[in-house]
């Protein structure tokens, strides 16, 4: 029969080669041993690495429920390292669901009783995780000097393998900042490190960072090549989520050689095991990803239900308070999502009618220049282009004879193009677009006396955007030549709608509008 330190030796050498099962039932069996032994501390150190084998395998919850136990056990029996050392494990769970607030404050009173205990190692992996999170945020430089106060301590205590982890750690960091060669540096030492110390885990976790600045230098061969390593030795070790960064790789990789099915079917390969693991971060980062792929393949559709889809879960950590560097990946989204909505309403809405070319873009620019005059925030005005560049796009359900008549509409065909708004805005709602996109869709014929269409609004019933995507239709329409009139002049389009202010559009907006329009026209 096994001996209780035998279980624990074998367990962690199994977890370090990834062999989770065997190392699960090492870990297992060895806190069964101490239930009769009653040995608490060793019991809350086994629960942790019980919980880290399943954060490696992506079953957040069981990871949450061993760190917790872990901590309930430490805490009813005063092992301040323990406590210190669960809060740490459980860091690394809230951080790995895009809890990032909650993680902070774990990490940070795990570093304080680490320091109050003069436990070098938990001080160190304290400062480790406080150094990712200081990364995740922007603040690289505040990371790089977390890592080095974690690699010096790991040095002193002379655990290489913590080392590489520190190592790893700076080498993404330097990324963010483009040191190409300080990062190469630090992922080598961290593989040799890693590699003598039997970590095959964390050799493949290199790999897969590695794979990153490749691709960031466009060294397409060297990315190859990591991203295989790293996924032979994940999916053996049924890592899920460490597979679905692989894929991510890929598809980036495949996207940029111009291999687009390689590229689709990694993507979706990857976003399938980032959701099975409840990575969120992943989630978006892949669906953001992946949108380049169907714009590169002229697919405005597929591109803006993934861009949507992105956005909505940055959104909803950034409405958390758990992302802090969200602003940046918006941002970063925002270059894709502009080009995909201005492609998709061309293609919706000007396809079947010469008359309308370019009039999305050209609303869309009147609608931000007015937008800006009044003062609304950057992100209103950024989501107003948007809404102005889709607005139309019910009109592609429109009969071509409907669309096209050069002579008045009848009662039937009247009603027709009035629906072009409703089926405008079920299309955007299809499409996963945000309440005020699909507002503007749907009310911009909306007319300030309450007479347009299709609910009747009056006044501020309207949508503020809606009421501005009105003004600057308008002018366009009236600037464009129709199959039964010439295009009227600016000055005379602003009488014309000088006539219908008050009535069909918002005074004080028409009034703010007629003053931009040597800038406009």
């Amino acid at each position: 029969m096994k001996t209780l330190a035998t279980l624990i030796d074998s367990a962690l050498v199994a977890e370090r080669a990834g062999a989770w099962d065997e190392a699960l039932a090492g870990y297992e069996a060895a806190f069964g041993h101490l239930r009769t032994e009653g040995d608490a501390a060793k019991a809350a150190e086994l629960l942790r690495r019980i919980g880290r084998v399943h954060r490696e395998r992506g079953d957040i919850e069981l990871a949450i429920e061993a760190f917790e136990t872990s901590l309930a056990i430490a805490e009813a029996n005063g092992l301040r390292e323990h406590v210190a050392a669960a809060l740490n494990g459980l860091g690394t769970a809230e951080q790995f669901r895009g809890g990032l607030e909650a993680a902070e404050q774990l990490y940070t009173q795990a570093r304080a009783l680490a320091a109050q205990a003069a436990d070098q190692r938990l001080t160190a992996v304290a400062d480790q995780n406080l150094g990712i999170l200081s990364n995740i945020r922007g603040d690289v430089a505040s990371a790089l000097i977390r890592y080095q106060s974690a690699l010096e301590r790991y040095r002193l205590l002379g655990d290489d393998l913590t080392a590489a982890r520190a190592l790893n750690n700076m080498g993404m960091a330097h990324i963010d900042l483009a040191d190409w060669n300080a990062a190469e540096a630090c992922f080598a030492e961290a593989i040799g490190l890693a590699a003598s110390a039997g970590d095959m885990v964390m050799v493949g976790v290199v790999e897969l960072n590695r794979a990153e600045l490749f691709l960031q230098r466009q060294q397409f061969e060297h990315a190859r090549e990591a991203c295989a390593r790293a996924v032979e030795m994940f999916s053996r070790l049924r890592a899920k989520p460490r597979v679905a960064e692989a894929y991510k790789f890929y598809g980036i990789l495949y996207r940029e050689t111009s291999k687009l099915d390689q590229a689709n079917l990694h993507f979706a390969l990857s976003l399938g095991l980032a959701e099975a693991s409840q990575d969120r971060l992943l989630e978006a980062e892949v669906q953001s990803e992946w949108a380049l792929v169907h714009l590169e393949q002229s697919q405005p559709r597929e591109a803006l239900r993934c861009l949507n889809r992105a956005h909505k879960i940055f959104g909803q950590l950034k409405a958390r308070r758990e992302l802090w560097d969200i602003e940046r990946r918006l941002k970063r989204l925002e270059k894709s999502y502009l080009p995909a909505a201005r492609a998709w309403g061309e293609e919706a809405s000007e396809s079947r009618d010469g008359y309308m070319r370019g009039h999305a873009r050209r609303v869309a620019e009147y609608s931000t220049s007015l937008a800006t005059a009044l003062g609304l925030a950057s992100e209103e005005v950024n989501r107003l282009h948007v809404g102005a560049l889709v607005h139309d796009v019910g009109v592609a359900a429109l009969p071509e004879p409907v669309l096209c008549k050069a002579g008045r509409l009848n009662k039937q065909e009247w009603e027709l193009v009035q629906s072009h708004t409703v089926v405008g805005d079920a299309m955007v709602a299809e499409l996963g677009f945000p309440g005020k996109i699909r507002s503007i869709v749907r009310s911009h014929h909306e007319n300030w006396d309450g007479g347009g269409y299709p609910d009747g609004l009056a006044k501020e019933q309207i949508p503020l955007a809606a009421r501005i995507v009105r003004i600057a239709e308008v002018y366009d329409a009236l600037g464009t030549p129709r199959r039964y009139r010439p295009a009227y002049q600016p000055q005379e389009a602003l009488q014309i709608m000088e006539r219908e202010a008050g009535q069909q559009l918002d005074p004080e907006l028409f009034h703010t509008f007629r003053e931009l329009q040597p800038i406009a026209a």
